[in-house]
């Protein structure tokens, strides 16, 4: 959410910003927000006008009471009663601008950052650099559920009589897998001076709409039923949800947070062929990391952030390539994003294994993460956050790209520690 001060006094560069997301059915609502404010800021100076007036007039009425002039007593307890209700006519005014302007304040994007291109979708999305040379092997690479079948490892046959579709069951050695990827994730971001974190699952409502834009919260978010819970759809969202109205010591930033979650999404909308199996699914887990920083640190911490992702990807074996988002393709709430993918050789091409953004302060706007100054001042920490790894999808790069001829798999030195010293796995005979 962009600071009022900043809309009443720059609202064509708000327009452009809007323009620039190609959102333009929300150009109206800057001029809406411009009057609703002035609404609100008259309503308030005619009201605290009417308190001030309200000692004076009652010490008039005693001094009248006194001197027994009491129609002139009456008089002025007219005017203070005709004061009183035109108060509580302007509060409930104010009031109701208030939520209006909050509501569409809450619509307005964030200004993206000057570097982001501009774009309408994600097909204008730009590659920035690529890590590791793709290969692609001499021998056909069977689709990801089917090597993960090759080692009994997955059933969605059961999940789906159990939960439906979009549900699976890991097992044996690729259930083992998924976990010391989890494991080594876990450990390569504390190896980073990353504080480890296992969040509460679910969130409240004031912290959904803290972190998040209402058009990704429809699309993410499971309600849990009669409470005002909501079922997370990344660790994110509890753990920047952890500094809801707070204020720090400048000198405490940054906060460095790597998190461990199940997450649960809806992924409403029909999907290609090849995000079948568990490549879009609405039960994973993920490690992810977070970043609450000064605003001028940042842009440092972005850098920082996909960068980690690229190297645990490249210490696996695996190839992999930074996407930068364009503005269409940016939420809300973003001023900056890339996404980083993993090389498929079965389809000889990239795909997304995870995603780092800069939201700048509009999360701390919302949820009131301040930070102190060393001057006493106050202002809106920024936000920062990043997935580490996210398997079973990050499994699908795995399995691809470290796949032999003979369907045996081979175990990255850095990973064996997690498989018991595993150096290759073998399918089931």
């Amino acid at each position: 959410m962009l600071d009022i001060k900043f809309v009443r006094e720059n609202p064509e560069t708000v327009k452009e910003n809007i323009r620039k997301k190609f959102q333009d059915h929300k150009l109206p609502f800057v001029d809406e927000v411009i009057e609703l404010d002035q609404k609100i800021r008259a309503a308030k100076s005619e009201g605290d006008e009417l308190r001030a007036s309200r000692n004076t007039l009652s010490k008039q009425i005693g001094g009248l009471m006194k001197e027994g002039k009491k129609d002139e007593a009456e008089a002025v307890k007219a005017q203070v009663k005709a004061n009183a209700d035109r108060l509580a006519e302007l509060e409930k005014e104010e009031s109701e601008c208030a939520a209006e302007l909050e509501k569409r304040m809450l619509v307005i994007p964030n200004i993206i950052d000057p570097s982001v291109p501009i774009g309408e979708d994600d097909s204008k999305n730009v590659e920035i650099e690529k890590f590791g040379e793709p290969v692609v092997p001499d021998f056909e690479i069977p689709y990801h559920t089917d090597i993960m079948a090759s080692f009994n490892g997955i059933d969605l046959d059961a999940a789906g009589k159990v939960a439906g579709n979009g549900f699976y069951y890991l097992m044996g050695d690729i259930a083992r897998l998924h976990s010391a990827v989890i494991s080594y994730a876990r450990d390569f971001m504390i190896g980073r001076g990353f504080t480890y974190c296992v969040p509460p699952f679910m969130i409240r409502s004031n912290v959904v709409t803290g972190v998040m834009s209402f058009e990704e919260m429809d699309a993410m978010m499971y309600k849990i039923e009669g409470e005002d819970l909501y079922l997370i759809g990344t660790s994110e969202h509890s753990m920047i949800g952890k500094f809801i109205d707070t204020i720090h010591e400048e000198e405490s930033l940054p906060y460095t947070y790597t998190s461990y979650s199940p997450c649960f999404r809806k992924e409403k909308g029909a999907h290609g062929i090849e995000e079948r199996g568990v490549y879009r699914i609405h039960q994973f887990e993920k490690q992810e990391m977070i970043v609450v920083c000064k605003p001028d640190e940042a842009m440092e911490w972005y850098d920082k952030l996909w960068q980690n992702t690229v190297d645990l990807f490249r210490s696996l074996d695996i190839p992999v390539r930074t996407l930068e988002c364009c503005s269409g393709d940016l939420a809300d709430l973003k001023v900056k994003s890339c996404d980083v993918e993993a090389w498929s050789p079965r389809q000889q091409k990239y795909f997304e294994v995870g995603s780092c953004s800069n939201l700048g302060d509009a999360q701390a706007r919302r949820l009131k993460i301040r930070v102190r100054g060393k001057d006493g001042e106050k202002y809106f920490a920024n936000t920062l956050n990043n997935t580490v790894v996210a398997p079973p999808r990050m499994l699908i790069a795995f399995l691809e790209n470290n796949l032999n001829e003979d369907g045996s798999v081979d175990i990255p030195e850095a990973l064996r520690p997690y498989m018991g010293g595993t150096e290759k796995l073998v399918p089931a005979e």
